[in-house]
């Protein structure tokens, strides 16, 4: 199962959480079934119930605004 932490080492260029909500978004959109949300994003932007905005987004993909 793909990890949250090796989504954000392989994309150096995510400086905050709603980019990388957009990126897990691309990853759910992309076929994957499970994504471990192992690590919480140390970005100034992550708000108190990350996990739960980073699993919508994932569920829902990039056609519905990620």
């Amino acid at each position: 199962m793909p990890k949250l932490s090796e989504l954000i080492i392989q994309h150096p260029e995510v400086d905050s959480f709603e980019r990388l909500k957009e990126l897990v978004a691309h990853a759910g959109e992309s076929g994957l079934m499970h994504l471990e949300f192992d690590v919480k994003p140390d970005y100034r932007d992550t708000p108190k119930k990350w996990e739960w905005k980073l699993e919508a987004a994932f569920s829902r993909g990039l056609k519905y605004g990620g």
